[in-house]
């Protein structure tokens, strides 16, 4: 039987052909992960060709639906395709990513079929690694269908940004791989745990919980604290008001029901604030560390004794001396030991909770809420839209980017624009779905979200909003390697002053000062596309002389100019300061 992956040390092989420099230089001992057609799909996002996103229609809500964010995208189409065409406007520019692709489970029944035996999968693993694909397995399949789309997700992720991928038990050890070896060992964060997804289809063990796997483009740069809102704290108030009536000052009984309580509601949102499982007389509480790395360095007393508490090595107290003393009198510090203390956190005075790495499901299923907005039966097994609002809740502010590229029923777009309506923030979705139902459901549901369901009294308000609709549309380039006109210029113009790097409040329409073919200017040069459809264009004196530099505030230290031929000799154009590309052959395929 052949082996379906191997995993190999970087210290002793080299790369494979293609990658690249700076992969190579990321971890020189990190395991990594081959199978059958990796060599095919290490470099293919660079080879998908750039396609234009064909707006189909766009949607807001009715009116008397509240103020929501309306700038968002669904497209239609292969999602590799479709996030490369999302490249020019959102590279480097999305915060937060949440994909939950095929598991790969070997099903053949889902309505997203899970062994990425899809005809379009089939055909794209033909097209891509050719006949070495006749001998793929299950798992090199999916291994070279996720490779080039996490590569092109990386490419689309802010450096400030964060992925969560979920996943079960068939490919998360793979996974862990791939995201090593595309975002850095270095910047993985967390494989948190989302329980509730009973599957007993094991006879010694009933597996009920699937994986979360978290990522950040560049930890060094991602907050070093994350929260998720208080929201269920009105029935651990509630709980902890009874305790306190039904057994007085016998605290230490009320604690224990207290913990009690939280274990038995554990599939509930109150059960991540299990940590606060103490009763005092000012109410619920949790016994946190009183010191801090980069705290402060001094010797602090114990009033009680007058001897030093010691300072744990490489730590500071998070308070002065007066507060710890202000702090004892008021009973709010636990002496665990003479030469131990840990300091009281109340329930009551903090809106926020650190989240801790299992996500319980809530008591109604995510399948039950969404039939109730699309119909039963629509879409099996969908992600809980409140589970997935918690994770954009902790990593994701007020004017963020997020984007699902396995957009499946739309959850992602659900809990971008609730969370929106409980903080009044302006997040932006982009959702990509390759099925047929993108539009029939994926969009449906959102329509829906939008604008309200249900009737009489389960009838639930929309959230407001609206997004627009598209689909993956025509390549850029034909096959041939030259430009697919029919495209417009102003859609190549576009494409152009992308690749040469013009940022997007740099870049000029037609009706600039400098010229109708000016595309904008970098730091240090200026941009010219000289293309006409119908004709062939020529860079020379003549041409250079309808430039009408003067306009601008001082002169470019370069100039890049494309157009068909040049009739400038290279001497000319090195003491100019100019940099001639040819149409179509020198405009960059990224």
């Amino acid at each position: 039987m052949k082996k379906l992956v191997k995993i190999e040390t970087t210290k002793f092989r080299k790369h494979v052909a293609g990658l690249d420099a700076s992969e190579s230089e990321k971890d020189k001992n990190m395991p990594t992960l081959h199978w059958v057609g990796k060599n095919k799909v290490v470099n293919h996002h660079h080879e998908v060709p750039f396609r234009l996103l064909d707006k189909k229609y766009s949607f807001a809500g009715n009116e008397g639906t509240p103020a929501n964010s309306t700038n968002n995208k669904i497209i239609h189409g292969d999602n590799l395709e479709a996030l490369k065409s999302l490249l020019p406007e959102f590279e480097g520019k999305v915060n937060c990513i949440y994909i939950d692709p095929p598991y790969n489970t070997g099903n053949e029944g889902w309505v997203y079929n899970d062994n990425v035996n899809d005809p379009k999968i089939k055909k794209w693993l033909g097209q891509v690694v050719g006949k070495e694909g006749e001998d793929l397995s299950r798992h090199d399949k999916w291994l070279c269908m996720m490779y080039p789309r996490l590569k092109m997700l990386h490419r689309l992720l802010a450096d400030d940004g964060v992925i969560f991928v979920s996943i079960d038990d068939n490919e998360v050890a793979n996974l862990r791989l791939l995201m090593d070896e595309i975002f850095g060992r270095g910047n993985f964060i967390a494989e948190m745990i989302w329980e509730g997804a009973f599957k007993n289809t094991a006879s010694q063990i009933g597996v009920n919980h699937e994986y979360v796997i978290l990522y950040a483009q560049n930890k060094s740069k991602i907050a070093k604290e994350w929260n998720i809102a208080k929201d269920a704290a009105e029935p651990v108030l509630k709980e902890v008001a009874r305790l306190k009536k039904k057994h007085g000052e016998d605290y230490e009984t009320a604690s224990e029901e207290l913990a009690g309580w939280f274990r038995a509601n554990k599939a509930n949102e109150c059960f991540a604030h299990r940590r606060f499982r103490y009763i005092d007389k000012r109410g619920a509480y949790k016994e946190d560390d009183p010191t801090a790395p980069g705290g402060r360095k001094f010797e602090l007393i114990n009033p009680k004794n007058g001897n030093v508490i010691p300072l744990r090595a490489n730590r500071g107290w998070a308070f002065d001396q007066a507060t710890f003393n202000q702090m004892v009198d008021e009973g709010r510090v636990s002496f665990v030991t003479e030469t131990t203390i840990m300091i009281r956190r109340y329930f009551h005075e903090t809106d926020t909770a650190t989240p801790q790495s299992v996500f319980y499901q809530p008591t109604r299923s995510a399948s039950e809420r969404l039939a109730s907005i699309i119909g039963a039966g629509k879409f099996e097994y969908p992600k809980d839209e409140t589970i997935v609002q918690k994770f954009f809740e902790m990593v994701a502010g007020p004017n963020s980017v997020i984007l699902d590229s396995f957009a499946g029923s739309g959850t992602t777009a659900h809990a971008v624009l609730n969370l929106n309506a409980q903080d009044g923030g302006n997040r932006r979705f982009i959702l990509c779905e390759m099925m047929d139902y993108a539009d029939t459901l994926t969009a449906e549901r959102v329509r829906r979200v939008i604008n309200g369901y249900g009737e009489a009294k389960k009838s639930v308000a929309g959230l407001g909003g609206g997004f627009e609709f598209y689909t993956v549309g025509t390549a850029l380039f034909r096959e041939d390697k030259n430009l697919n006109e029919e495209v417009g210029a102003e859609a190549i113009r576009g494409y152009v002053a992308y690749t040469e790097n013009i940022p997007t409040e740099q870049r000029w329409d037609t009706e600039n000062a400098v010229s109708q073919y000016a595309l904008g200017s970098t730091d240090s040069a200026l941009c010219v596309f000289y293309y006409e459809k119908d004709r062939v264009t020529t860079l020379d004196i003549d041409f250079l002389g309808t430039l009408n530099i003067k306009n601008l505030p001082s002169r470019p230290e370069q100039f890049v100019i494309y157009a068909d031929k040049c009739a400038l000799d290279r001497d000319f154009l090195y003491k100019h300061g100019i940099t001639f590309k040819r149409i179509p052959r020198d405009i960059t395929r990224f």
